[in-house]
């Protein structure tokens, strides 16, 4: 069993009136705070409202220390998706000085509406599907953002450049069943998995373009119209940007669905469109077992050790 402490995420750090107050006015230099709000939800960042008494609400987001570099790529990403319209929050200041509070921050525009997933419950199956398949089709749009080679993306673009989806796709199962066994896995399964994916890396071959994937495209990523028939009104978060294929965005959309979530994920592919793949069904199987591999290391290495009984199977059902 690993040894090392559990990665610490989000910041524990308070933000007072006057903070708040001295980071807004680099950008609006007359506007008067009246509060500051922080707001539930992620798991890595401390996100934080502060509303103004003389212009627009904006929205704190500060990074843990841990992971302060993903400053700069949330700015880099954001600017890949300038043109996407507003759906996109619109980063205002960038401030790694750590002047004003002790991490690393980006201060950008509230975006319209209330997160999806408070809505969900109070939803038709006719508005749902209506719903995921808008953003399906903005998860296209995001998907048509091309960069120049495979990879995860880092402060200033693709850090681990791979010349191929193969190639990429490869190394990361490779890194992340050597961390799988390193955080306590068990051997035997690793051996299955990596017999099963080398089996079907051809799979991986078919996505020639790396394409931008937000790769953590779901409820609570979504901003809806807050009353009537639910219009999406924003995307935010923008952490896990990868450069790579649009069926492991696809996959990762779909990952927590459910039987009774048809209509959502009849909706979400509806939006995205043809796939112009004839095995594109077998393909999705196969990026879904690698967004469960990734998320049982994820778990070991934040300390949620009773969540990985269940991974587990679910790696075990997937070979």
């Amino acid at each position: 069993m690993p040894s090392d402490a559990p990665l610490q995420l989000k910041p524990r750090l308070k933000v007072s009136v006057d903070q708040a107050q001295s980071i807004v006015r680099q950008i609006f230099p007359h506007a008067s705070v009246n509060g500051v709000t922080e707001l539930h939800g992620g798991e890595i960042s401390t996100v934080i409202e502060i509303a103004l008494a003389d212009a627009a609400t904006c929205i704190l987001k500060v990074y843990p220390e841990s992971l302060q570099w993903k400053m700069a790529k949330e700015v880099y990403v954001l600017g890949l998706l300038r043109n996407l319209g507003p759906a996109i929050p619109k980063i205002l200041l960038a401030d790694d000085t750590r002047s004003a509070i002790e991490l690393n921050y980006v201060l950008m525009t509230k975006l319209e509406g209330v997160v999806l997933g408070r809505r969900e419950a109070t939803l038709s199956e006719t508005e749902l599907f209506a719903i995921y398949a808008g953003m399906g089709a903005t998860l296209r749009r995001i998907n048509d953002v091309t960069l120049d080679s495979f990879g995860y993306i880092g402060p200033k673009g693709v850090w681990t450049a791979h010349p191929s989806n193969q190639a990429y796709m490869s190394a990361q199962f490779d890194r992340k069943l050597r961390e799988f066994f390193t955080r306590g896995g068990d051997p035997a399964l690793a051996a299955r998995l990596r017999d099963s994916v080398t089996a079907r890396q051809h799979l991986f071959e078919a996505a020639i373009t790396p394409r931008l994937c937000h790769y953590d495209f779901h409820a609570g990523n979504v901003l809806v119209t807050s009353q009537g028939a639910p219009r999406l009104t924003g995307i935010v978060d923008f952490e896990n940007a990868t450069s790579g294929d649009p069926l492991m965005d696809i996959a990762k959309a779909l990952y927590y669905f459910t039987p009774k979530d048809a209509p959502k994920r009849d909706g979400l592919l509806a939006g995205c469109g043809q796939m112009g793949r004839p095995d594109w069904q077998e393909t999705l199987d196969l990026y879904r077992l690698y967004c469960t591999l990734e998320l049982w290391c994820w778990m070991a290495q934040i300390g949620k050790r009773e969540a990985l009984a269940d991974l587990t199977s679910e790696l075990a059902n997937g070979v």
